[in-house]
């Protein structure tokens, strides 16, 4: 099983929170799609025993995308790439996006999953956030949406300053009425270089609060699970059959082709990162030249990643895994390394799977960086 990931550098706004790679000017829209395409011809050959079982466009806004765009990169996907009969095709798509007509279009398309920016359905946020659409746009899209398409996730943001435990719950609740089988949900975090940055730091919007953050990772662990979601991963929560097979595969470390500016590539052993300009991505691939640096990964590297990804995810962390890739030396390392977060009831080991407790899961990122092996090896 493996994936491609088409990265999108496109958005009609810069939301102040986001530090993806993006342009507001869509100027070099049609340039950009073409080099796409070309793209994904000029790396067939690393999957050449591959069978692609998911495409997923992500961004910036992929539906800043026609549909006529979207059918053409997928089209070249079919005749570059085995593709599974079955596959998950995903766009990233934003309300203000999403008009009936446009839903219905996408129906018709090889387009089988949605994932909605909604962020949140109030007003106030959405402003503060920079979001292109408002409160109606958001709800109207789900609306239609639900009855075109089954496969659906959207994002939701918490830890928001100003948002009550009260109006969190609505906004979860919000999205079970229209019977979403997908949420993704993160907290609102400040990046370096991002107009949110710089808003709080000139006193216009209070800092994000930890203690907030945590509360509101509570309820939404809480409301979702009474409504028959799987917490599958940190930030990920779907109904049985609804888990994001995209995503999963990158969880589970399986190989993707990530094509256009900005993205990432995996390949079980060499990681790789195209660059992150859309003029010198565009200028390269004209020239039939990959704008790609790669790097092998090493042992610790890998142990590091498969802690990361693990402790995530509800699959865990496997100790007999541990053993058979890496050895007994990792094996003692994580043992004498996760003691005081057993002892902290912050880690558990059941069946030889090493899993975070409720009360360790909002900690998960924190608590696998105390479980990497540094520099041991080199």
């Amino acid at each position: 099983m493996s994936g491609i990931y088409i990265h999108i550098p496109f958005c009609k706004q810069a939301c102040h929170y986001c530090d993806f790679h993006f342009s507001t000017s869509m100027k070099k829209k049609g340039d950009m799609v073409l080099a796409l395409a070309k793209e994904i011809a000029m790396r067939k050959n690393e999957f050449e025993n591959e069978t692609v079982e998911t495409i997923y466009f992500g961004g910036g806004t992929p539906s800043v995308l026609s549909n006529g765009e979207i059918s053409f990169l997928i089209a070249e996907v079919y005749k570059n790439y085995k593709v599974a009969e079955n596959p998950e095709i995903t766009l990233e798509a934003n309300p203000d996006d999403l008009s009936s007509e446009r839903i219905l279009e996408l129906s018709k398309s090889p387009v089988n999953r949605l994932s909605i920016g909604i962020q949140s359905f109030y007003e106030e946020d959405l402003k503060m956030m920079n979001r292109a659409h408002n409160s109606a746009e958001a709800k109207k899209c789900l609306e239609v949406a639900t009855q075109y398409f089954d496969n659906i996730s959207l994002d939701l943001i918490y830890g928001i300053p100003g948002m009550s435990d009260q109006m969190w719950r609505q906004n979860i609740q919000t999205a079970l009425d229209f019977g979403i089988p997908h949420i993704s949900s993160y907290a609102l975090t400040v990046e370096p270089k991002t107009a949110l940055r710089k808003l709080i730091q000139t006193g216009k919007i209070a800092e994000p609060q930890d203690e907030t953050a945590s509360n509101h990772f509570m309820i939404l662990v809480e409301m979702l699970q009474k409504n028959g979601f799987i917490h599958y991963e940190l930030s990920n929560f779907g109904k049985e059959n609804y888990f994001s097979r995209n995503n999963s595969a990158y969880w589970l470390g399986k190989k993707y082709i990530g094509i256009g500016p900005s993205a990432h590539s995996y390949d079980g052993e060499r990681r790789g990162w195209n660059i992150a300009n859309n003029s010198l991505y565009l200028k390269s691939i004209q020239e039939n030249k990959l704008p790609i640096e790669t790097e092998i990964l090493t042992k610790s590297d890998r142990y590091n990643e498969y802690i990361m990804t693990g402790l995530r995810t509800i699959w865990g962390v496997s100790l007999e895994r541990i053993e058979k890739e890496f050895g007994l030396d990792y094996l003692n390392y994580l043992h004498k390394q996760a003691h005081k977060f057993l002892t902290d009831d912050l880690l558990t080991i059941e069946n030889d799977i090493v899993k975070p407790t409720l009360k360790g899961k909002f900690l998960t990122d924190g608590i696998a960086s105390d479980l990497f092996y540094l520099n041991l090896e080199e």
